[in-house]
């Protein structure tokens, strides 16, 4: 893609990630949509880009807010080129030991925000037939991680919408790509919530000597620029022995939205709205 004058808009872009994304997106000439919580940190991020940008921060869970920052986000940049579903938390405690509120708490924030957003959109997407929306999963969404069973449920779910969006978005031109990284160095551990639901406040080992944000930026976008609809970036050996071993393969994601469009919805007795 040519990303020039093109609007993408980040979640979850106030730092880590989110913030390096928006960096590497604006360095290809993008005018940039960021979201989050913390307004003044955003500000900081977009300063820091330098470029045409739209400050929208609202909390993901709040799905009545995102369903007006998308409204907004629409009207001043005439469309969504590119989403980027990035916005999340994780957990740090045996499920054993774990109150069933994380996982409802999890589970809105990792997976019905990101669902929520992308619904605001699809629709309207659809009808300029172009664009991507990109969801920023885990490789703990690609296989089970101890001390994360909320995280995994909610990473797992949203490789699945992505995958069986990304069949139902085929005929429209919108490509969907599922991210699953590795040990990328932001606050992820830090910010991670607890058994009780509150935050850990100590960093992983792994997570310190991941991935730097930027590189795994540049990476991601290279990447999907490549063709690649599932995104795995892992440096660490084992986290890259898991990444390869579960991976979705090419030729079946190809096989589905074959299937899909020889008339499966039809068939089904499902008709497109």
């Amino acid at each position: 893609m040519d990303y020039a004058g093109k609007a993408v808009w980040i979640t979850g872009a106030s730092s880590g990630i989110g913030a390096a994304l928006a960096r590497a997106y604006a360095k290809r000439g993008a005018r940039l949509i960021l979201s989050g919580r913390n307004h003044a940190a955003l500000d900081e991020v977009a300063a820091a880009c330098g470029v045409d940008h739209l400050i929208l921060p609202f909390d993901t869970a709040d799905f009545a807010a995102a369903q007006a920052a998308a409204d907004q986000a629409w009207d001043w940049s005439g469309g969504i080129d590119v989403l980027v579903n990035n916005a999340g938390i994780s957990q740090r405690s045996l499920a054993i030991d774990t109150d069933f509120a994380v996982y409802q708490k999890m589970i809105d924030i990792d997976l019905l925000g990101p669902i929520c957003l992308t619904q605001a959109l699809v629709k309207r997407m659809a009808g300029r037939k172009t664009g991507q929306i990109i969801m920023i999963s885990s490789l703990a969404g690609k296989i089970g991680s101890p001390l994360r069973t909320a995280y995994c449920a909610a990473k797992h779910g949203l490789i699945g919408y992505a995958d069986a969006l990304r069949l139902e978005l085929s005929p429209h031109n919108i490509t969907v790509i599922g991210v699953t990284p590795g040990s990328i160095r932001t606050d992820v551990s830090r910010n991670a919530i607890t058994a009780d639901g509150g935050r850990r406040g100590e960093s992983d080992k792994a997570i310190d000597n991941g991935i730097d944000p930027d590189d795994f930026a540049q990476r991601m976008i290279g990447m999907i620029d490549e063709g690649q609809r599932e995104v795995m970036i892992a440096d660490a050996p084992t986290e890259k022995m898991i990444g390869e071993a579960r991976r979705t393969p090419e030729a079946l994601i190809d096989q589905m939205i074959a299937m899909f469009q020889s008339g499966y919805a039809a068939q089904m007795g499902v008709r497109e709205q």
